[in-house]
C-alpha cells in the first residue's frame, strides 16, 4: 500500500518575516566584521573566496524584490512547491556559480553588495510574504511567500558556510533556523516517500520517511535524531553521514535508519 499523501507544511507570514529581517541583519553585522584576509580565504564551496560567498549571499536577499518587480505570471495558481525547489536546486548550479562570479567581479566591497540587496529589500518585506502573490521563477510560478522560505534555507545555510569558513558569529534567527529545518526534512520525505523511518529534530520538525512497514503506535522501530545545524549540513551536503555519527551529533536506530542515500537533500 502506498504511503499516504503528506499535507504540505504551512508557513505564518509574520514568523517568515520576522525571520528574514533576523537572518538578513545577522548576515549582513557579520560581512561588515570581515577583514579583507578573511574575504581573500576559501569559503568551502568549489572555486569560491569568501568574497564569491558574501556576494553570492546578497544574490540571495536581491532576489526577492528583483522577482517582485517582474510582470507576474499569467497562470492560475503556483507550479513550483518548496518540495520542488529544494530537489532542483542542483540542475542551476552551474547557472548560479557564473551570476555569482559576474557579480564578484563587479561588487569591489562584497560589503556593499549586501548593503545594496538588503535597501531594495526594505520596501517590499510586506509584499514579499504574501501567500496570494505569484513570482515568475525559473522552475515554475511560486507563491511570494514560499520562494521567501526558500530564502530563509539560502541564508541560514550560507550564513554556516560563513561562520565556517572565517570563524566570524552569525547567529541564526530562531525563526529562519526554524523554517530551513522544516524545509529540508519535508524535502527528505518527499524524495524518500514512506513511514518506516521517524526522523527527529527537535524541537522543530519531526517527519516519516522511506518506504517500509508502517509503524503505527509506541516508539518506531527506525529512528534518526540530530540537532538542527547538523541536519541543514546534511541536508545540503555540507558534511557526511559517517563523520556525524562518528561524532555522535546523529543518532540512528533501527535496521533501516541509515539515511545516507537519500542525502543530500539540497543540491
Amino acid at each position: 500500500m502506498p504511503p499516504a499523501k503528506r499535507k504540505p507544511r504551512t508557513y505564518d507570514p509574520a514568523l517568515v518575516r520576522a525571520g528574514l529581517i533576523g537572518q538578513v541583519e545577522s548576515v549582513r553585522i557579520a560581512v561588515h566584521q570581515l577583514t579583507p584576509e578573511q574575504l581573500a580565504r576559501p569559503s568551502g564551496l568549489p572555486g569560491w573566496d569568501v568574497h564569491h560567498l558574501v556576494v553570492h549571499i546578497a544574490g540571495q536577499i536581491e532576489a526577492v524584490p528583483r522577482l517582485l518587480a517582474e510582470p507576474p505570471p499569467r497562470v492560475a495558481g503556483p507550479q513550483a512547491d518548496l518540495n520542488t525547489w529544494a530537489v532542483s536546486t542542483a540542475a542551476v548550479a552551474d547557472r548560479l556559480d557564473a551570476a555569482t562570479r559576474k557579480h564578484a567581479q563587479e561588487y569591489e566591497s562584497a560589503a556593499q553588495a549586501v548593503d545594496d540587496a538588503v535597501e531594495q529589500l526594505e520596501p517590499v518585506l510586506e509584499q514579499a510574504v504574501r501567500p496570494d502573490v505569484l513570482l515568475p521563477h525559473g522552475f515554475g510560478a511560486m507563491r511570494a511567500l514560499d520562494f521567501t522560505v526558500t530564502r530563509l534555507v539560502e541564508l541560514v545555510v550560507h550564513g554556516d558556510d560563513l561562520v565556517r569558513a572565517t570563524g566570524v558569529r552569525v547567529p541564526p534567527a530562531r525563526q529562519a533556523l526554524a523554517a530551513a529545518v522544516r524545509l529540508l526534512a519535508d524535502a527528505l520525505a518527499a524524495k524518500a516517500p514512506g513511514s518506516s523511518v521517524e526522523v527527529r529534530i527537535p524541537p522543530f520538525a519531526v517527519v516519516q520517511c522511506v518506504e517500509g512497514p508502517r509503524h503505527t503506535r509506541g516508539t518506531p522501530p527506525n529512528v534518526v535524531e540530530t540537532d538542527p545545524l547538523t541536519w541543514i549540513r546534511l541536508a545540503t551536503g555540507r558534511t557526511d553521514w559517517a563523520r556525524e555519527l562518528d561524532a555522535a551529533h546523529l543518532t540512528a536506530s533501527g535496521e533501516r535508519a541509515d539515511l545516507r542515500e537519500h542525502l543530500p537533500v539540497l543540491g
